[in-house]
């Protein structure tokens, strides 16, 4: 067996309903992201779309988790959901990817079509010089990497939501993952993730999604609302962020002697 090309752990959990528990990497540190790899957490997101993160950036942190695979499995998060992104988290070696702001199943079985090579697809051929498949060592890398790369989306807004169940049975999504931020925030409930309107969402929302066979995600947080939404069907959530935990830590340490 190849590896990346034929091997999913995350994708296989998911699949089977485990609950898996993510860290968000926001901090640009290949360094963070090792640590992290290291403290065991299942899965480490590499989050473009709102931490500042690179290619290059994210190549680093990619090469830094990998002696730790498959016991914590890195996932990028693109700055959006475009065929060039995509393509390129895809080549440095990205097998699961976490794509923002999907409102239609039309973006959807787009975004799935960005992943998978032609002619079922439209993603860029390039193994010679792609990471992913060792630059050509991994042989049967384009016979078998669309067989365990995971797709993920994230319905974050009143429209998503509208359109929950055609976005979840699109063919080649693995899960649904619900940004509390900016539902709550389309739903009339800014900075207000716990609001009990909120927590109906999320209990009828993750119920659905799982009754449609797909795997549920959540960035948690705070350890109440982490339990409820995983008593309610979430089975990949994040339980924190590099820069959040940080800042909590070194604000902890300095009210020690500062007071």
């Amino acid at each position: 067996m190849t590896p990346y090309s034929q091997h999913n752990p995350f994708k296989k959990a998911i699949a089977e309903g485990k609950v898996q528990y993510g860290m968000w990497l926001d901090s640009t540190s290949a360094a963070v992201a090792e640590v992290a790899a290291t403290a065991g957490y299942d899965w480490l997101v590499i989050d473009a779309e709102h931490g500042p993160n690179t290619v290059q950036t994210m190549f680093a942190q990619l090469q830094a988790v990998a002696p730790y695979y498959p016991a914590s499995h890195p996932i990028i998060r693109p700055l959006e959901a475009s065929k060039a992104l995509i393509k390129q988290a895809l080549d440095i070696g990205a097998q699961t990817l976490l794509l923002p702001m999907i409102d239609t199943p039309e973006q959807a079985a787009q975004v799935v079509s960005y992943v998978r090579y032609p002619p079922i697809g439209e993603r860029g051929v390039a193994p010679a010089i792609a990471r992913a498949a060792r630059w050509s060592r991994v042989k049967d890398y384009m016979a078998h990497v669309e067989e365990n790369l995971c797709v993920l989306l994230q319905v974050e807004t009143r429209a998503g939501l509208e359109n929950l169940d055609a976005i979840t049975r699109t063919p080649g999504v693995d899960g649904i993952f619900i940004g509390p931020a900016d539902l709550s925030a389309s739903l009339g409930h800014p900075d207000d993730v716990a609001h009990p309107e909120m927590l109906a969402v999320y209990e009828k929302t993750f119920k659905r999604i799982r009754e449609l066979g797909k795997a549920a995600g959540f960035f948690g947080g705070e350890p109440a609302l982490t339990n409820k939404v995983i008593e309610w069907g979430a089975n990949f959530v994040a339980i924190g962020a590099d820069i959040s935990l940080l800042m909590k830590a070194l604000d902890e340490r300095l009210a020690l002697f500062r007071k």
